[in-house]
């Protein structure tokens, strides 16, 4: 399942603060299964329930940046969107999203910079009421006046 709203692009001279744009998509068993081979991260906890069963998780467990991945696809795809240049990123990782959850991955934009680009935004990860990721982004934005 993927929710998106519409992508494209927003110049930085059509960004406001509180601006927000998400993505909700369910993380399945192939996503983790794919991120392990893409990543090399094969950590068990990730891949084999019965080891996952027996660490402080009680099961498998998606890689917290499969998580931060889908801030990744907000930024790039929607808010600002295409021809934005990430120029850094805070994430602290407060809950586990495990295979079947539903993440709703929101950016919202709290400074502008308009003389540098630089936007900066809130970032945050939710599975229901849970905020299982958050952090701020830092990145350069598109604008109209180098097309």
């Amino acid at each position: 399942m993927l929710d998106n709203m519409p992508r494209g692009t927003i110049c930085i001279e059509d960004l406001e603060i509180g601006m927000s744009r998400h993505l909700r998509k369910e993380v399945t068993d192939r996503d983790i299964e794919l991120f392990a081979e893409v990543s090399t991260d094969r950590n068990p906890v990730h891949l084999d329930e019965d080891y996952a069963r027996d660490t402080i998780f009680e099961g498998r467990i998606a890689h917290g940046m499969l998580t931060a991945g889908l801030i990744s696809a907000v930024i790039g795809e929607q808010l600002p969107g295409h021809g934005t240049v990430y120029l850094g990123q805070s994430l602290k990782f407060l809950a586990p999203v495990r295979p079947g959850d539903t993440v709703l991955a929101e950016v919202t934009v709290t400074a502008i910079d308009h003389a540098k680009r630089r936007v900066t935004l809130e970032t945050r990860c939710l599975v229901g009421n849970t905020t299982v990721l958050k952090g701020e982004a830092l990145v350069l934005a598109p604008s109209r006046k180098f097309d």
